[in-house]
């Protein structure tokens, strides 16, 4: 890497960010600056993404974005580098980063739909707050010790009390009474694994840990399931570690997977409910393979395969 810059908005241009010895200056995102920048990874929220990043490509720089808001486009790739790497030799300058709790969940269902076909899937997510940020970290560690000290317990983040409790929304309602997370998750998978029928039903839950969501998985399948190929399929994908062994208490938790690069997989077991069924639980930290380490290792991949531009000739003319 020959240099880094860091941009933000106009508020927090000209602070002095340190990181291993070297001292950095924020600058201003606004049209015009990434000229001579040949990779940038969006992580400002999805009106940043839709002012600034065709603006980025137009000056010849690859845009990584982690908001929703280009997900979908049908022209711009949505990867998982474990799941769908060919798709980043089609980008036109923009690469789709998905939703935390979609990347975390295909770290176990991927392989086994890979084993045995995916028919149909219904998801319970556990998030935590740092899914929504620092402010909610801050909320509730100091809901933590306001209750601790028998003192009034304040929310402002979430609409009712996270210290202690459950939160049955992430996003807002729609008309049909899932929110936009449980969307974003049957959409996104849907895109990622190139499954446009696959049925989907979710519900999302905001939990009081700080690090690393986990998700109850129940999926029918078009092929038989055992138990026996679906460990293996597990252990033989790169991105999730097998941890399943209830005789001895042994399954993934939050605490065991903040900061790791795999996710967890465990509880794995045939589900009763369905034909060709099999349920699981994974932990996978939200922050890392659910955001900034997916980016990175889409970034990695295309400059290690020499396809940072595939498309060069196709977008410049475009």
């Amino acid at each position: 890497m020959k240099s880094l810059r860091l941009f933000a908005s106009a508020r927090s241009a000209g602070k002095i960010i340190e990181r291993d010895g070297k001292k950095y200056t924020v600058e201003e995102a606004k049209p015009g600056v990434f000229e001579g920048v040949d990779l940038a990874f969006f992580a400002a929220g999805g009106s940043v993404t839709r002012a600034l990043a065709r603006d980025a490509v137009a000056a010849g720089c690859v845009v990584i974005d982690k908001s929703s808001a280009l997900r979908m486009e049908p022209d711009i790739p949505l990867v998982i580098p474990e799941i769908n790497p060919e798709k980043l030799r089609t980008h036109n300058g923009i690469i789709a980063n998905p939703n935390c709790s979609t990347a975390i969940m295909l770290m176990g269902l991927w392989p086994l739909h890979q084993a045995f076909g995916l028919k149909r899937v219904i998801i319970s997510t556990y998030q935590s707050v740092s899914g929504t940020g620092a402010e909610a970290v801050r909320e509730l560690e100091a809901q933590i010790q306001a209750y601790v000290k028998g003192e009034p317990v304040v929310h402002t983040v979430y609409p009712y009390q996270i210290a202690f409790n459950c939160i049955p929304q992430i996003d807002t309602f729609d008309a049909t009474g899932y929110t936009g997370e449980e969307t974003k998750m049957a959409q996104e998978s849907r895109k990622i694994m190139g499954l446009p029928g696959l049925k989907v039903s979710a519900t999302t839950v905001r939990v009081p840990v700080v690090r690393a969501h986990s998700i109850s998985v129940s999926a029918e399948f078009e092929r038989p399931v055992s138990i026996a190929k679906a460990r293996a399929a597990i252990e033989a994908f790169p991105g999730a570690v097998l941890v399943d062994d209830v005789a001895n208490k042994k399954y993934p938790t939050p605490l065991d997977f903040a900061e790791k690069v795999k996710c967890g997989v465990g509880r794995l077991r045939i589900d009763t409910a369905f034909d060709n069924g099999l349920s699981f639980w994974v932990s996978g930290d939200n922050l890392w393979k659910g955001a900034a380490l997916n980016a990175v290792q889409n970034a990695e991949l295309m400059i290690r395969e020499g396809i940072l531009w595939p498309n060069a000739e196709a977008v410049a003319a475009g």
